[in-house]
Order: C-alpha cells, then sequence, then structure tokens
C-alpha cells in the first residue's frame, strides 16, 4: 500500500506557528512520526508540503492511480479552495481530511471546509496523531 501525505500552507511552520493551538512539535517532527508509523505498518507514504494551491492541485493530480490512500491537511485552503475539492474528486483516491486543531471550535470562517465532500473521513483536534488515525483508517478499509 502507498499513501501520499499533503500539507497545505503554514504546516511547515510548525513548532513556531501558534504554538497554544498547534503544539510545540516541528514539522520535521511530524514527518518522523509518520515515517515511523508507516514502517511499522508495512505502508510506504511520501509525505509533500506546499504553501502553493495550484503545487496542491498538481500534486493530487499526479497521485491517479499511484496511491492508495491520501491524506491532506489543506491548512487555510480547506476555508477557501473549491479548486482542491476537484481535484480530489478527479483522482478519485480514498482521502482523509486532517487537522491539527479542532476547527469546529475555532473561529466561524473555518467551519466551513470544502474539501470535506470528497473525503471519506474527518480528523480534527487530535494534535499530530490525527494522521496515524488517518493511516490506520486507510490501512484498515482501503488496503487491497
Amino acid at each position: 500500500m502507498k499513501l501520499l501525505v499533503i500539507n497545505g500552507p503554514n504546516i511547515n511552520m510548525l513548532g513556531i506557528r501558534e504554538p497554544g493551538i498547534y503544539g510545540g512539535d516541528s514539522y520535521t517532527d511530524l514527518c518522523g512520526l509518520i515515517e515511523v508509523h508507516a514502517a511499522a505498518k508495512n505502508v510506504e507514504v511520501e509525505i509533500y508540503q506546499s504553501n502553493h494551491e495550484g503545487d496542491l492541485i498538481d500534486k493530487i493530480q499526479q497521485a491517479f492511480r499511484k496511491v492508495n490512500g491520501i491524506i491532506i491537511n489543506p491548512g487555510g485552503y480547506t476555508h477557501t479552495s473549491v479548486a482542491l475539492l476537484d481535484a480530489v474528486k478527479a483522482v478519485s483516491i480514498p482521502t482523509v481530511e486532517v487537522h491539527i486543531s479542532d476547527v469546529a471550535s475555532r473561529e466561524d470562517f473555518r467551519q466551513i471546509s470544502y474539501i470535506r465532500q470528497a473525503c471519506v473521513k474527518t480528523i480534527a483536534g487530535h494534535g499530530l496523531m490525527g494522521y496515524v488515525e488517518a493511516m490506520d483508517f486507510l490501512i484498515e478499509n482501503y488496503d487491497d
């Protein structure tokens, strides 16, 4: 099984950006957590981060027929990007939406998630462990 983990804008700033909301772990810590869990589950994983919407769309499109599942934290694009929604719909790859913080308890504008319509599951507010939960969900439900 091969999984693609996509992180949107500002996720590379973990540990620096609003640690009261996102915690003190760095992006490197997140990547390490994902890689260790993937190895333990005997799953191939690719991790990608970009602050640019078009790059995220390109990565989703490039995954077509190459990965079994996508885990995506679109960052701020969650609340603004119909284009990311359309990209996930286009590739028809089981996708889990992940948010480190509990977006449901944050600002009003964060209550809208465009990409959620194309996702098989949403995990929010579980910190970095949300990525592990997403991996396990895809492994348990979509491993061929």
